[in-house]
């Protein structure tokens, strides 16, 4: 079984908005609302918990938050426990597949979300979707002066979703919070813990808003991606 996890408990410091990150409206619709109906419409996931934080547990439930797959759990003080919060509430049993897709991500893809499913199930090998990195890449000092050109051969990009047994997320994530790892990411908790990760090619389109600059681009994207969509919503950025 498939099922997915929304980690949306953060603020999104970073757009400096008096609103957190992920109620921005796109094109009609939060943030998390893109997100999570991207997931949604995969036809085989049968369900998915979206982590807030406690005082978002009394906001409305519209769109696809509104869906009867869709349940809710208090997330943590980071990513990392949010996850986890997330796949503690999840009716999966270990050997289920888990999808862990930022709140934050609204472009994603039918086609690169069932490419992802695919070539893990196939593999029976966790991965995520990634791009390998085009740029040339620099290391700075803490004056912002170039000490080295890092070798971009073999370096990617990490996006999400991310997908893992349900089991041995639930391990890894446990075994990084009490050894004190950092987790940036849930591939880095199973890397971390000696589990294999595969990489599945992702798109540009697929880019998580970060600062506000960065919804303009996004909603370009959600256009091209979801007309119909788009259309029947309100057009205000």
């Amino acid at each position: 079984m498939l099922w997915a996890v929304v980690p949306a408990a953060g603020s999104g410091s970073r757009m400096a908005q008096n609103e957190s990150k992920q109620y921005l409206k796109l094109c009609g619709r939060s943030l998390l609302d893109w997100s999570v109906s991207a997931l949604l419409a995969y036809p085989g996931l049968r369900g998915c918990v979206v982590a807030l934080s406690e005082a978002d547990l009394i906001r409305p439930r519209d769109g696809a938050l509104g869906d009867e797959r869709v349940s809710f759990c208090t997330g943590g003080a980071d990513r990392a426990a949010s996850v986890a919060a997330g796949v503690a509430a999840l009716p999966a049993s270990d050997d289920d597949w888990v999808l862990v897709h930022d709140a934050a991500r609204p472009c994603l893809s039918q086609h690169e979300l069932e490419s992802l499913v695919e070539n893990v199930t196939e593999a029976g090998v966790g991965g995520l979707l990634a791009l390998p990195i085009t740029d040339t890449l620099k290391r700075a000092d803490a004056e912002s002066r170039v000490t080295a050109t890092v070798d971009r051969e073999c370096i990617w990009s990490a996006q999400t979703p991310q997908m893992f047994r349900v089991g041995e997320l639930r391990t890894a994530l446990q075994a990084a919070r009490e050894s004190g790892f950092t987790v940036t990411d849930e591939a880095s908790a199973m890397e971390a813990a000696g589990f294999e990760v595969q990489l599945v090619r992702g798109s540009v389109t697929n880019l998580k808003v970060t600062y506000a600059s960065d919804m303009q681009l996004a909603a370009f994207w959600l256009k091209q991606l979801y007309p119909q969509d788009v259309d029947m919503a309100e057009t205000e950025i």
